[in-house]
């Protein structure tokens, strides 16, 4: 059986835009500023709603600024639908977004958010894929009091940092 060397690239392309996606994620919940900037092409916008629309680096410094209100957040993806084009994709992304942030009371409060990310990404002369344009639909929101308890707050001690050696766990950009 001779190999599809078409479908053999698309089949690496869409596994490099998910590993793209996981690490959005996990830069946002490990509030790791330097992978989040690694993460889109020097061009690109992000549009999370009425948060945030403009240049990337614009949304980098909003979400940095946003970090010390944030003791918590989870990112889960779900469904991820991806189309690639040589070096451009797109690709639909289901996911759950869950974040504790300051209450209006004082306390706290659990913000969670059934999110669509709508992505472009493209493919840089380094090889990686990146974001090129990012669009944040909220299809649920939910924001009630919190009163629970885990690991809130463990960025600095997270054992993935020990656990997982490899670079792609390390902090800042994945390379």
């Amino acid at each position: 059986m001779a190999i599809d060397e078409t479908a053999l690239q698309a089949l690496l392309d869409k596994d490099a835009i998910r590993d793209l996606v996981l690490l959005y994620s996990r830069a946002i919940d490990r509030q790791d500023i330097a992978l989040l900037r690694d993460l889109y092409t020097e061009d690109a916008t992000d549009s999370h709603g009425d948060s945030f629309d403009g240049p990337a680096d614009g949304y980098c410094k909003f979400i940095e600024g946003a970090f010390p209100h944030m003791p918590y957040s989870g990112h889960h993806v779900c469904n991820h639908l991806i189309a690639v084009d040589g070096d451009e994709g797109s690709g639909e992304v289901y996911a759950l977004a869950y974040h504790l942030i300051p209450g209006r009371d004082g306390g706290s409060e659990e913000d969670f958010m059934a999110v669509r990310y709508i992505d472009n990404y493209r493919r840089c002369p380094d090889g990686r894929w990146r974001f090129a344009r990012r669009v944040v639909t909220y299809d649920f929101k939910l924001r009630r009091p919190f009163d629970g308890g885990g690991l809130l707050g463990l960025r600095e001690r997270d054992p993935s940092y020990d656990v997982c050696t490899q670079a792609l766990f390390a902090r800042g950009p994945s390379g």
